[in-house]
């Protein structure tokens, strides 16, 4: 094996996790499931049992636990804001991405008409293209679709650019590929989107556990991530410029608020989970502390944190792609290039011989390792590179609580099933 890219070493944090204990026949599991959901830190699930312990109660009333959820609320919207570079009342939280996405695009259909065009990019998750689809058929609009390099699954800004006119009104991409971990030119993408009156929009659902995010930075209007994909409970997390939150008109109860952000939230919140999400911004945070990067600010210590993340995480994609490139009959799909690993997430998309994706993953799970096998949402990724009638591909993802040792053991089981005919 080559030198391992300098990094700090984060393998002390898999004991914060206690799920990583499990065992299948006297074996520990390997959780290379990430992209589909993290594991969750001691702190996030000591927060929310503490709320429902203590204070469990609705919003809004005139008691102590009632006032307790209220100041939770503002203290979840504050850990949202820290983690998004965003203000607190710019920071929407529901159920998960693909609905708050769908309840954005009803209200963004009400701005569309016939003549209008909305952009999407066939490397995206379909929570972040069907509901935009869903508005243009509403509205009349049209839809415009953007190809990727099948070569190395990247989306190139020219290809981007060129979708783009003078009718374009709505623009959608996302910051990674949740199927094969291409991170995209972002920066980029908005400057190119700036160039017309659209609408941005960001998914930063499977980039959030593996950089840090800016959103004033980004420049876009609005973005969407999940806490269960960032060690947090399952939730779902929105960024909406306040101006545009307080122009658009959300479909709503008549007796809810209409205040700036809670007009955006439907119905009664999942407030234990709003406790998870602050304990695992504070986890997060942490990490940038004990490495001797954080601020004077939580703010800060995210950025530092995700950075140490980052820097971890490449010596693992860089393991990873090295363990590939020494086995025969593998078929990796997105950049395999070492030189290349910080133009990527820890995510790879594999096929083993003439194995299914299923009977793979099937295999692995017995073996003790988790993985995903099919689509994951990314249906047109999947149709573009001719795989999805065939059952997809295995999803292996990684993440900071992943050991060196754990690549290894995932590569050498990917070798033996490669010299297996039939599983």
């Amino acid at each position: 094996m080559t030198k391992r890219i300098s990094a700090p070493d984060l393998s002390t944090l898999r004991a914060r996790f206690p799920s990583l204990e499990r065992k299948i026949d006297g074996l520990r599991c390997v959780f290379a499931d990430a992209p589909g959901g993290t594991q969750v830190p001691d702190v996030v699930a000591e927060a929310m049992t503490g709320y429902l312990r203590t204070s469990n109660a609705n919003a809004g009333g005139g008691f102590v636990t009632s006032a307790e959820t209220d100041a939770l609320i503002a203290k979840a919207r504050r850990a949202g804001a820290d983690f998004l570079g965003a203000e607190a009342n710019e920071v929407v939280f529901g159920p998960n991405m693909t609905t708050l996405a769908f309840a954005l695009s009803r209200s963004l259909a009400r701005t569309l008409g016939p003549g209008d065009e909305v952009v999407v990019t066939k490397l995206d998750h379909d929570a972040n293209i069907a509901p935009w689809v869903a508005a243009a058929e509403d509205s009349g609009a049209t839809v415009r679709y953007v190809d990727f390099s099948t070569t190395d699954c990247t989306l190139d800004p020219e290809v981007f650019a060129r979708a783009l006119g003078p009718k374009t009104r709505l623009v959608s991409f996302t910051l990674a590929s949740n199927a094969v971990g291409s991170i995209t030119p972002a920066l980029e993408l908005v400057e190119r989107a700036r160039q017309t009156d659209a609408l941005v929009i960001a998914d930063a659902v499977h980039i959030a556990q593996h950089r840090p995010i800016d959103v004033a930075s980004l420049g876009v209007d609005f973005l969407f991530c999940s806490p269960y994909k960032f060690f947090g409970p399952h939730l779902g997390m929105m960024f909406g410029r306040h101006a545009l939150l307080k122009e658009l008109s959300p479909y709503k109860v008549r007796p809810s608020h209409d205040e700036v952000p809670d007009r955006w939230e439907t119905g009664t919140a999942n407030h234990e989970a709003l406790a998870g999400l602050v304990a695992a911004v504070d986890y997060i945070a942490g990490i940038g502390d004990s490495h001797g990067s954080g601020g004077p600010d939580r703010r800060s210590s995210v950025i530092a944190g995700l950075e140490a993340i980052r820097a971890y995480e490449s010596s693992l994609s860089a393991r990873f792609l090295e363990g590939l490139s020494s086995l025969d009959d593998i078929s990796l799909y997105g950049i395999g290039d070492i030189a290349r690993v910080d133009a990527r997430t820890p995510t790879f998309a594999v096929r083993v011989g003439s194995h299914s994706p299923r009977s793979t993953a099937e295999e692995l799970g017995r073996r003790g390792i988790f993985v995903w096998d099919g689509n994951y949402y990314a249906l047109a990724l999947m149709e573009e590179l001719d795989l999805e009638d065939t059952g997809g591909a295995v999803r292996i993802g990684f993440c900071h609580y992943n050991s060196i040792e754990e690549i290894d053991r995932v590569v050498d089981e990917l070798g033996q099933l490669s010299r297996i005919s039939h599983i």
